[in-house]
Order: structure tokens, then sequence, then C-alpha cells
């Protein structure tokens, strides 16, 4: 890996996690473009969760006690089984063998997985809530709640997209800003404590030891840069706009994702 890889990832998670702290999304929006760059898709959705969860875990010891407890059942009981759903798909996508060839002049360019194709388009999909005004400002009843743990779940084991969903159903559950980030911080926590044990016994059971995860230098890079983010954005930027930030995360997954579609990554 080069100086530069790191540079990329470090500064990357810790201008995310610090302007993107309030939000309750952005850090795993952007990560995984950023390490889908460096790595395999997959591999990428596994990078992204442990710099996601090692983040929630600081944010949750720093705001944890601010969550609303009936929030975080009711949303979070269904995010934890729907995550479970999402990584075992994930796990199949990436086993599957079979690829669709894309052909210039008879010339074969380049090759798309299933995974590439899921995680692409899945990619345009969220990209489309960062970017169009009509998807920004979505909103949903505290009554949905369990439904919203189902989406945001499902997708965040999938892959890593959790944020935007559950902070739109978050948003009309009547909390404090307090309240709203620290329940947010342990709902992500233990959707990503979830899927990363997914994560890891899909490993182990197709003969692989985390010692062979080549992303750890970066992983590690990721994650303390996250911290550093975190401390500045409770500090500093809590009335930072996102508009800014959701245009750059759109555009990155805008990119990546018709790059991944077609077989550049």
């Amino acid at each position: 890996m080069a100086g530069f890889d790191f540079i990329i990832v470090g500064l990357s998670a810790f201008l995310a996690a610090g302007l993107t702290m309030y939000s309750g999304f952005g850090l795993g929006t952007l990560m995984l473009p950023v390490f889908a760059l460096f790595f395999p898709v997959e591999m990428a959705v596994v990078a992204t969760a442990l710099v996601h969860g090692a983040n929630n875990v600081f944010k949750v010891s720093l705001l944890g006690r601010h969550a609303d407890r009936e929030v975080v059942i009711k949303f979070g009981v269904t995010a934890i089984v729907a995550a479970i759903a999402g990584a075992l798909l994930l796990g199949w996508l990436a086993d599957l063998s079979e690829s669709m060839d894309i052909a210039v002049n008879d010339d074969v360019v380049s090759e798309v997985t299933p995974v590439k194709l899921m995680i692409g388009f899945l990619m345009i999909g969220f990209a489309l809530f960062e970017l169009l005004p009509r998807f920004r400002k979505l909103e949903f009843d505290r009554r949905y709640l369990p439904l919203g743990g189902l989406l945001s779940g499902f997708f965040g084991g999938l892959s890593g997209h959790q944020g935007a969903l559950r902070s739109a159903f978050l948003a009309k559950a009547g909390l404090t800003t307090e309240r709203f980030v620290g329940s947010n911080a342990v709902i992500g926590f233990l959707v990503d404590l979830t899927r990363i044990a997914v994560y890891i016994a899909l490993f182990a059971g197709a003969g692989y030891s985390l010692n062979e995860f080549s992303a750890w230098p970066l992983i590690i890079t990721g994650a303390l840069s996250a911290f550093c983010g975190v401390l500045l954005g409770k500090r500093y930027l809590h009335k930072v706009t996102m508009r800014s930030i959701q245009t750059l995360v759109g555009i990155l997954l805008f990119g990546v994702g018709l790059a991944l579609i077609a077989g550049v990554l």
C-alpha cells in the first residue's frame, strides 16, 4: 500500500466523521466508495463496517447516555434481524462465480460480478438520497420506527448504507438533538456489531482468517482518523450545513456505482 492510500483514507474518514456527526449518517456512505478504490467491493463493505463500527463505539462512549430507550428498542430489534439477512445476502452474492463480460468490438474490456452489480445499483440509488432535494427532506412518522429498522438494517448489512434511512425515520421521533445523536449512535453500533459478526462467520466458513485480511492497515488509519473527526465535530462543528457534504457524498456514490456496474472497479 502506498502512502497516498493512507492519506486518502485518513483524510476522508476524518472529514466525514467530523462533518456528519450530527446528521447521523455520512461516514459509511463516504468510506465505502473510498475503500472500493483499493479493494474488491465485498472487502470494501467489510472494511467500511469495521471503521464505521469502531467510530460508533467511540460515539456511544461520548453520547450513548442520551439515547432514547424506547426508540432504540423499536428501531433496533428489527434492524438487527434485517442486518443479518442483508449480510448473508452479501455473502451469497460474493460467492457467485458467474460474471457478465462487457465487450467492445468483440474484445472483452471488463467483467462485472453479481456483487459489484448489486452494490453499484445500491450506490446509485442512495446517491439520489444525497443529491435530490425531494429525497433529502424525506421523513417518516414515529409509528414507522420498526419499518425503518427493517429497511435500514437490511441495507446496512448488505452494503453499509444504513444511516440516511435511519436518520430519516428518527427525525420525526420527537427527539432532542442529544437524544437523536445518542439514539443514532447506539442503533448504528448494534447494526454494525451484528453485520460484522456475520461477516466474520462468513469469512471463517470460507476458510479465511482475519489475519489474511489485507485491509487492516487502512482500516486502523480510517478508524483513528474518524475518532479525531468526532472530537472535532463534537467541539466545533455542530452547526455545520450538510448540503455540501451530501452533494459530495452523492457524487462519489454515483460515480463509483457507475464504475462498479461498468466493471471499471
